[in-house]
């Protein structure tokens, strides 16, 4: 998914809200979304694409809250319902991300194990030694590197 189809897609999740927000609002959020997840378009991963869509959400309905933040009217009486769901709805959103983040680690490299080479490995065709580092330490996969 690019970021232009992941814009197009929330503005057709989000249709009801439409008057109330501009085609930069749509922009603004998936890069935000971008910000939060530190992900990076074109997205694949399934799972991706849904937290970029939600995260993206989620800073659109902070853009109407924010929106509605000046609308409050304490003479009147007004609790400002409108004010009150956007606000609930980001704290469970974030609150859903949060979990998110804790129950899939980000070093999915690491989540089988580690192999460490028991044996001697050389390049095929020079027959050089390569078995350990240049600080002579074995060599182990999967690493930083390798992701």
């Amino acid at each position: 998914m690019t970021q232009h189809e992941a814009e197009q897609l929330i503005q057709k999740e989000v249709k009801g809200l439409d008057s109330y927000l501009d085609i930069e609002d749509y922009q603004n959020a998936v890069q935000k979304a971008v910000y939060d997840t530190g992900w990076s378009f074109p997205v694949t991963a399934n799972d991706r694409i849904y937290w970029i869509l939600e995260r993206a959400k989620r800073h659109l309905f902070f853009f109407l809250m924010s929106e509605s933040a000046h609308k409050f009217k304490v003479k009147q009486y007004s609790l400002n319902h409108r004010f009150d769901h956007y606000k609930e709805l980001i704290k469970l959103m974030d609150k859903q991300w949060t979990e998110q983040l804790d129950a899939v680690p980000d070093d999915t490299y690491g989540l089988f194990g580690t192999k460490i080479d028991a044996g001697f490995q050389y390049e095929k065709n020079t027959g050089k030694d390569t078995t350990y580092d240049t600080d002579n330490v074995v060599i182990f996969h999967p690493n930083d590197a390798d992701v």
